[in-house]
């Protein structure tokens, strides 16, 4: 199991390389001069010409690159604002605490939701109840965050008058928030925990134990569930990372200072240290979140503890 883990750390080292290098080659051949963004339309060339020598915009791609990543690893720098001329670092620091809050309990309420809706799917398999749950789950899955958010503020803000269109320091503030960004995952989850359960229904031993005279709700939660967890554990994992890179928009609808929000305001003033920071700071999140997943394989599944031992 040792070497498992440590296998699956080592595989995070050339994952975060390469995100790195293609968010930094993004940003470099993206249209558009950082340094007149910082100056404005009507500063001289002279000028956009110092500032890109004191920024080193023009030093060859990977010179630019190899400096980026130089005091990435051996300062541990993000390097600085282009707009603020404050550290990356303290930047994000400031705003990452909102995303984060906000991602964890979108995927709490989404297996608190899901999960169960998809246990109940399965075992009421072709019942009206089961085309009730599908339903939900078809309109959960095709429903775009940022509609979904703008409908809910139009609904419950502007002519209900219930809940405040912006902000995330209260618990009414977040319940919109929350259900935009929530709902998708709520139909990933319960729709793979549903086709889980299916299969594992089927299975010789599950009628063993029912033959047995085992209550439904044993069989179910003792020995059904279990085995049905790994790929919904992977689905959740998933989901996970995906809530992180979905509250860009979410923050930006309701107008919540996190990280995607000020992601998104850094691309619009071509703050291209800002943008590197956050990708990678996500990156590094959802890397982290799917080693977790990687490791809970190890203790759910008996075949991954036999093949490292």
């Amino acid at each position: 199991m040792i070497k498992y883990i440590i296998r699956r750390i080592l595989l995070l080292i050339p994952t975060l390389i390469g995100v790195t290098f293609i968010i930094f080659t993004l940003l470099h051949f993206t249209p558009g001069d950082p340094a007149l963004s910082i100056l404005g339309e009507n500063s001289s060339t002279a000028e956009a010409e110092q500032l890109r020598e004191e920024l080193g915009l023009n030093d060859p791609f990977l010179v630019q690159y190899g400096n980026y990543m130089k005091k990435l690893v051996v300062d541990h720098d993000l390097g600085i604002s282009y707009r603020s001329k404050t550290s990356v670092s303290g930047l994000i620091k400031q705003v990452f605490p909102n995303t984060i809050k906000l991602a964890v309990l979108c995927i709490t309420i989404a297996v608190l939701i899901g999960v169960p809706l998809g246990i109940i799917s399965a075992i009421k398999r072709y019942t009206i109840l089961d085309n009730v749950v599908m339903l939900f789950g078809l309109f959960g899955l095709s429903v775009p965050v940022f509609w979904l958010g703008l409908m809910l503020i139009i609904a419950f803000s502007v002519n209900l008058n219930l809940l405040p269109p912006s902000g995330f320091s209260t618990p009414k503030q977040m319940i919109l928030p929350v259900a935009a960004l929530s709902l998708q995952s709520i139909a990933v989850i319960m729709r793979m925990t549903r086709s889980s359960m299916l299969e594992v229904l089927q299975q010789d031993y599950i009628r063993t134990a029912k033959a047995k005279g085992l209550k439904q709700k044993t069989t179910i939660v003792i020995h059904a569930l279990k085995n049905a967890f790994i790929p919904v554990l992977t689905s959740i994992g998933l989901q996970f990372g995906n809530l992180l890179g979905g509250a860009v928009l979410t923050e930006s609808i309701f107008s919540i200072s996190g990280l995607g929000r000020l992601m998104t305001d850094s691309i619009k003033m071509r703050d291209f240290p800002v943008v590197q920071g956050g990708v990678l700071v996500i990156a590094i999140v959802y890397c982290l979140i799917n080693l977790i997943v990687d490791l809970l394989y190890g203790f759910l599944d008996p075949k991954i503890q036999s093949q490292y031992k």
